[in-house]
């Protein structure tokens, strides 16, 4: 993409506290950090704080489950710094659980994050790119967005429909000059896995236990993830500085292995309908 001449390229990224997120804001050319309250969290921030900016970035404190915070946030961030040329939707938290112990209050706090949160960022920040002919969307989505493991039914719900989003709003916007690039990680050594980021059913079952052996699988890998986050973020950039590539950058040899069994089986499906599906279509005229 091309970035204005007459200042240096505006990043607004979700998600900075951690992992991939704080990674990018120490990277980018100007970075605004909107970082958001956790559902069912203190965040020890008023909704509307914000430090004061340094030569590289500043922080916001919003809820992204409310599209007015959200708005004054990209507001905010755009008459500061005189513009607006990236959008990063990075925020989100892992959960890991059956389905059957997954409650309705956790199903809305995730979808409430990964879905409502990227699509009130995305309603506030387009006409700001639309008015200038360009800019960039990344929405990090993770190789869980592509195919579905046991455990990960909510997390992956939330992905999923990320990545529907994304791929219709790539055809929205292009006309307009904007980009867009799902980005599907796989396990980073970030604190995604930590006890403290990884969240957990209120209530579970003994019916299950395999997932509560994959939960203590999960939290012994902390540390040992293949992914580089400062490689992955470096990636990213790299993508949205050239403006060329696939609407999907997957990341890691594990993303690119499980994203290799999915293709290979989705290809599989489709082939065995190949003479099957036809059979619902009402006949030739």
């Amino acid at each position: 993409m091309s970035f204005p001449a007459s200042r240096p390229a505006v990043w607004f990224v979700t998600g900075t506290s951690r992992g991939l997120g704080l990674d990018w804001s120490s990277s980018c050319s100007i970075a605004v950090t909107a970082s958001p309250r956790r559902p069912g969290r203190p965040s020890g921030c008023s909704p509307r704080s914000a430090t004061r900016p340094t030569s590289r970035a500043f922080s916001l404190t919003v809820d992204l489950r409310d599209e007015a915070e959200v708005a004054w946030a990209v507001q905010e961030a755009t008459e500061r710094l005189g513009g607006l040329d990236v959008v990063v939707n990075n925020a989100g938290y892992g959960f890991l659980a059956a389905v059957e112990e997954t409650g309705d209050r956790e199903v809305r706090d995730m979808l409430d994050v990964q879905v409502v949160g990227v699509w009130n960022v995305l309603r506030a920040a387009l006409p700001v790119l639309r008015e200038r002919r360009g800019g960039h969307i990344v929405n990090v989505s993770s190789i869980l967005g592509l195919t579905a493991v046991p455990g990960w039914a909510l997390y992956c719900a939330g992905k999923f429909a990320l990545e529907g989003l994304s791929e219709a709003l790539a055809a929205e916007v292009a006309d307009f000059g904007i980009g867009v690039t799902i980005v599907e990680p796989g396990y980073f050594r970030t604190e995604f896995l930590t006890e403290d980021s990884l969240a957990l059913p209120a209530e579970t079952t003994a019916h299950y236990p395999g997932i509560r052996e994959m939960v203590r699988d999960h939290l012994k890998l902390q540390g040992g993830q293949l992914g580089d986050p400062v490689k992955g973020a470096r990636a990213i950039i790299d993508r949205v500085v050239t403006g060329k590539g696939p609407l999907r950058l997957l990341l890691g040899s594990d993303a690119h292995s499980y994203a290799t069994v999915k293709v290979e089986a989705l290809r599989a499906n489709v082939e065995a309908a190949a003479l099957t599906a036809p059979a619902t279509d009402f006949p030739a005229a």
